[in-house]
């Protein structure tokens, strides 16, 4: 135990003999192992920011809008508009087995909302109540319509969290009743804040039954009085989106007489297929950013070495005299092991503890859409500090076992 003691002693010692060597060397190690894990930590943030936006719409959610349908297979020259209609989601719910949910969806932006206390303008959603297991809609008050209040056409409406304050300022909301364009509706319920900022759309919408809204407010210059805006679906699973993508295109086509081999004829959005390649994006530009922080780390990895190859060369005479003194070649390989594995993970520790609190301030503050602040990967960290002390205890074993290996003698008379 003394002779562990002794060794530390004399570490301690030779680090503060030279100390802005020694500081120097610590800090590439740690500039190397901080930059790294914060590369890798803004990596996981972009990711995990454009996650929560896509989750922020609901999960593994696909949407059909109207198009334009070719009257020549191939030619859109030739194209003519169609609308999206009632019976095109009634055959999605009927005929396609890949489809778990569906919902139709009616909006308006030219309905104006009036409360007791205030106005306010927004988009109102006629949609049917299987529409909340589809989309990310967290009620705050109150409850979401249900199937009666549907086809009894009951004037319900359940309001966004932006819409609800701007209605009901400082007061509650839900049993309140509300003018749309002149009609009652009461507030049954109230939708949580959606996403960070004003960005979001949800928090400015007003929810209704889909029959409510058909018969109140239909889409305006339409001669088909069962015309919708768009259609919401899910997949049974996310390995079912294209399946399910093709049985919805193969309904619409038929359905409005056209060839669903013309792709331009369909205007979507396929989150899961989104999904994919953002994590493809974002997988190369973790690989990149690790690559980037790989190269600074083992260029402190290389200072490492060098520093102990100098250290070693000078410290032959050193090395010559405890020999003589009755020293083993294997307490000095271990003292250079133990400063070599010390200075590494020491200055690895300090590196990791200053990208830590970075990333710890950085949490604080709000990021923009689509970014959150960089977070610690533990998995990484662990890599960076073990692959550092392995190039520390190397560079001290090889030139300690080289010098050790020297007879007294000749250790002595080294300059």
């Amino acid at each position: 135990m003394r002779s562990v003691l002794d060794i530390f002693a004399q570490i301690l010692r030779t680090l503060w003999a030279h100390k802005l060597r020694s500081f120097l060397t610590m800090f590439g190690i740690a500039w190397g192992v901080g930059s790294l894990l914060l590369l890798v930590g803004l990596g996981e943030g972009f990711r995990s920011g454009n996650k929560r936006e896509l989750n922020e719409f609901g999960e593994n959610i696909m949407f059909i809008f109207p198009g334009r349908a070719p009257v020549v297979q191939g030619s859109m020259n030739s194209a003519r508009n169609y609308r999206l209609t009632y019976k095109d989601y009634f055959d999605i719910r009927k005929d396609a087995p890949h489809v778990r949910a569906a919902s139709p969806v009616l909006t308006r932006s030219d309905v104006r909302a009036v409360s007791e206390f205030a106005s306010a303008n927004g988009e109102l959603t006629g949609i049917e109540p299987q529409y909340r297991g589809i989309r990310y809609l967290p009620m705050k008050q109150g409850r979401w319509f249900d199937e009666l209040d549907d086809t009894q056409r009951r004037n319900v409406v359940v309001l966004g969290d932006e819409m609800s304050r701007n209605l009901f300022p400082g007061r509650p909301a839900v049993g309140a009743t509300i003018l749309l364009n002149g009609h009652n509706f009461e507030v049954i319920g109230t939708v949580q804040r959606v996403g960070r900022g004003d960005n979001n759309s949800t928090n400015m919408r007003g929810y209704i039954p889909y029959q409510v809204m058909n018969t109140y407010f239909p889409l305006k210059g339409e001669s088909e009085r069962n015309a919708i805006s768009f259609i919401n679906y899910q997949p049974m699973t996310a390995a079912d989106h294209l399946l399910a993508q093709d049985e919805v295109r193969k309904i619409i086509a038929r359905n409005h007489g056209f060839d669903f081999h013309d792709v331009d004829a369909f205007e979507g959005w396929d989150t899961v297929k989104q999904a994919e390649m953002m994590g493809l994006i974002f997988d190369a530009m973790s690989e990149f950013l690790g690559t980037v922080g790989l190269v600074t780390l083992a260029l402190g990895a290389i200072g490492v070495i060098n520093i102990m190859l100098i250290s070693v060369t000078e410290r032959t005479r050193e090395i010559g005299l405890r020999k003589a003194l009755g020293a083993t070649n294997r307490s000095i390989l271990f003292q250079f092991f133990v400063e070599g594995l010390l200075l590494t993970f020491l200055s690895g520790m300090i590196g990791m503890g200053l990208a830590g609190g970075l990333m710890a301030l950085l949490g604080q503050f709000q990021g923009p859409g689509g970014f959150d602040p960089p977070k610690l990967v533990p998995t990484t960290a662990t890599l960076a500090i073990a692959s550092l002390t392995l190039a520390g205890v190397a560079a001290g074993l090889y030139p300690a076992r080289k010098a050790a290996m020297l007879e007294p003698v000749e250790a002595l008379r080294q300059e």
